[in-house]
């Protein structure tokens, strides 16, 4: 016998509210075609972290303090002359969330870091990729309130990628949408 998982406040909207609706709305002949989040990568680059390593580690605590997951320190695949970069040096850091912390991680992202957003007007709609995934770029880590203004050395952005089971790009937004996005009106 399965246990049943507490479901977070955007989780326990999808399965009984957004499903049925998508459902309906489309027209699809098996509620297994609904469109739903598979996961979500929060990627940051630190350029910084060529010349002074101690700059990926603030990154990867701030990262971790974002989203309650250690990240994942990325690689340079290419040598760069231009840039001092050899192949292999540590350049960024990632996380990729899937379930609870998925769900929970984009419930603060809609509801409490967008909003923070100096001059928000919403977020742009042609972001998405033909295969129905969405990308978002963030220019401050600071709008999450996990992070402390007073201990940042430096503001860094942010790229968020949510990864969708839509087939296209109307479907994706359609689900993006129901889930609260904030898009641009």
């Amino acid at each position: 016998m399965a246990k049943k998982a507490n479901l977070n406040r955007l989780e326990k909207l999808y399965k009984e509210k957004i499903v049925p609706e998508l459902f309906k709305e489309k027209q699809y002949k098996s509620v297994m075609q609904v469109p739903k989040i598979v996961k979500i990568v929060v990627n940051q680059g630190v350029g910084d972290a060529v010349s002074d390593s101690k700059k990926l580690d603030d990154a990867v605590a701030e990262l971790t303090l974002i989203t309650g997951q250690k990240p994942l320190i990325t690689k340079a695949k290419k040598s760069l002359a231009v840039f001092k970069l050899r192949e292999g040096m540590s350049i960024g850091a990632k996380v990729t969330l899937r379930g609870q912390k998925m769900y929970e991680f984009l419930d603060r992202l809609i509801s409490v870091a967008l909003p923070r957003v100096r001059d928000f007007r919403g977020v742009p709609k042609n972001s998405f990729d033909k295969q129905g995934n969405y990308s978002l770029g963030i220019k401050e880590q600071i709008i999450f309130p996990e992070i402390d203004y007073d201990k940042v050395k430096k503001i860094r952005g942010m790229n968020i990628t949510i990864v969708t089971t839509a087939t296209n790009r109307d479907d994706a937004f359609s689900l993006i949408q129901k889930i609260g996005m904030p898009f641009v009106k």
